[in-house]
């Protein structure tokens, strides 16, 4: 493949910037590398934080990790399969259910003033907060212009989000977004809550961003708030 593709324009030929064009397409290696975080600081939550049976989500996200390395054994993601993507939008809808149960949770005995130390409310904040922005970041990798196959085959010209190199190409002619990149607009949106400099362009963005925002605004403050004993039961 050479290195620029040329459309034809009103203003003759055009040089397409790297997000355009088709290319290799990235490894899974780095979403499933999160996941598996996510899966660990689940199982580190105490009992009161988590979706009962306290093993079965574990259980069934690890089962699912297992069965996307068997079958996608270390290949690139340039190759439409839509059992796989079935079973990874599957995963992330459980981890995404399960931390929404343990966020409930998490709040719920904050404003009853369950009893328990400032440092155990803070791990498990963390860990949800954490777990929030791995979810999020892996909606939004799944998505975005049909998600990284799509992105890989250049099927779908029309960007979710606006990222800077998008905006501008010449910042970096080759560019072409991988999973760290969404990693890094769910990181900013749940400590700024609001975006940063990665805008969502289609409506599904903007409400995945708006709810990820809400939820980290919530998470942080009432443990925050708890922490410091500005709420009672401390």
């Amino acid at each position: 493949m050479t290195r620029w593709l040329v459309a034809a324009g009103e203003g003759g030929a055009k040089l397409l910037p790297g997000w355009l064009r088709p290319h290799r397409g990235e490894q899974r290696w780095a979403a499933m590398a999160v996941v598996v975080l996510a899966i660990v600081l689940q199982v580190l939550l105490p009992d009161k934080f988590v979706l009962r049976p306290r093993t079965a989500a574990p259980s069934l996200e690890g089962a699912m990790v297992l069965v996307l390395a068997a079958m996608n054994p270390g290949r690139r993601l340039d190759q439409r399969h839509s059992v796989l993507r079935n079973l990874f939008i599957a995963l992330i809808s459980v981890l995404a259910v399960t931390n929404a149960v343990s966020t409930g949770l998490l709040v719920h005995f904050i404003l009853t003033g369950g009893s328990t130390t400032a440092t155990k409310i803070l791990a498990s904040g963390a860990s949800i907060w954490i777990t929030n922005v791995i979810v999020y970041a892996l909606w939004y990798w799944a998505w975005d212009r049909g998600g990284p196959v799509e992105r890989a085959l250049a099927a779908d010209t029309k960007p979710d989000f606006l990222f800077p190199q998008i905006a501008d190409p010449r910042l970096d002619p080759d560019w072409q977004p991988t999973f760290v990149d969404y990693l890094y607009v769910s990181f900013t949106n749940a400590t700024a809550f609001s975006p940063t400099d990665t805008m969502p362009l289609s409506r599904w963005a903007k409400m995945l961003m708006l709810a990820q925002s809400a939820i980290s605004l919530v998470t942080v403050g009432l443990v925050a708030a708890r922490a410091v004993n500005i709420l009672p039961g401390h």
